[in-house]
């Protein structure tokens, strides 16, 4: 079995690329990206961590307040807002004696 993909046309020329290294090259990317610049969207498990907190309900309770920033593409998918949750903090910390 071939395991190349596909092929790209550059500059006159054909370049094979076969499936570990494209494999390879799109984790590095993804790698690269979770790095450079975090999601702006969030699934509710990473909100709780980041706030530090164990309990679904607690989450419901500032999301319906309006204390954060979600979107709720579909009836049962819920994204926060990670800056929303960011200013949330930043809002509640308290100063040091």
């Amino acid at each position: 079995m071939d395991d190349h993909i596909g092929n790209q046309f550059m500059n006159g020329q054909f370049y094979f690329i076969n499936k570990d290294h494209l494999r390879a090259f799109l984790e590095e990317i993804a790698h690269q990206q979770s790095f450079d610049e975090p999601n702006k969207w969030i699934l509710e498990s990473e909100a709780m961590s980041l706030m530090g907190i164990k309990s679904k309900s607690h989450l419901w309770k500032l999301r319906t307040e309006g204390s954060i920033a979600y979107t709720q593409p579909s009836r049962k998918h819920i994204l926060y807002d990670r800056e929303s949750i960011m200013e949330y903090l930043e809002t509640h910390k308290k100063s040091t004696f």
